[in-house]
């Protein structure tokens, strides 16, 4: 597989192996790499020679490495795109994803000043907050939590495993509408890292959400942090064009 006789470099070789490999079904779906040592003396070169190879793969995001744990092939990332949005669980289904609840968590608060703002409250009120890990299979990506317009009059009894949008709309007839986005990159903090399976400082992605329904009234506050090498959000932009006559 790696040929010392070659003019190439070893480290060019050996990444070129490393991107067959990661493309095999067998690894693209996000599984580990074999351990450095064993890959290295297995391809005949020195474990530097891999890294070198395996350092540009991280670069381009195709791999993974984690402190104490090993490099994994980095899996397709989730693309939301802002000209016709959707909930996350739409988004999941339209990729063809089964969404996996791995926390869910209820309570009534009082609301982040986010909150109180959008649905023009008072600080002294408790609202109804959701928070939840979500993602796929044995892969947690974002950890959202919701705040709702204390007018819902959301119980707790409601089955969260069924899309959000869809309790709002058959058990309270509100059909939402309108999603105004705010997205922005960030290290990850203790509480998120430990929930994303990421390091402390890691980079992440927070996209907050201001929902309104078919009548303009605020409904949710969304807050939610993605593993930035598995969420991308796509944006088509149309200039405006005038004519001249």
């Amino acid at each position: 597989m790696i040929d010392h006789n070659n003019r190439i470099p070893l480290h060019k070789q050996a990444e070129s192996f490393l991107r067959n490999l990661i493309s095999s079904d067998e690894y693209k779906a996000g599984k580990m790499l074999p351990n450095e040592i064993e890959l290295a003396e297995q391809l005949k070169i020195s474990r530097n020679t891999l890294r070198q190879a395996i350092n540009k793969l991280v670069s381009e995001g195709l791999l993974i490495r984690k402190k104490g744990v090993g490099t994994r092939v980095a899996e397709k990332n989730i693309y939301s795109e802002a000209n016709n949005w959707l909930s996350f669980s739409q988004e999941m289904k339209v990729l063809g994803i089964q969404v996996e609840n791995f926390e869910l968590h209820i309570s009534r608060q009082k609301p982040s000043e986010e909150a109180k703002d959008f649905f023009k409250i008072e600080d002294d009120i408790k609202i109804f907050r959701l928070e939840r890990l979500r993602g796929k299979e044995n892969f947690p990506f974002v950890y959202f939590c919701s705040e709702f317009n204390p007018k819902i009059p959301l119980t707790g009894s409601e089955n969260f495993n069924r899309p959000l949008y869809e309790i709002l709309e058959n058990d309270f007839n509100i059909i939402v509408k309108t999603s105004n986005e705010e997205i922005k990159a960030a290290g990850a903090n203790d509480f998120i890292a430990s929930k994303l399976e990421v390091e402390t400082g890691d980079p992440i992605l927070i996209r907050k959400r201001y929902v309104r329904d078919i009548n303009d009234v605020p409904i949710e506050y969304n807050i939610g942090w993605y593993r930035s090498d598995s969420f991308s959000y796509k944006i088509e932009c149309v200039r405006n064009i005038k004519t001249i006559s």
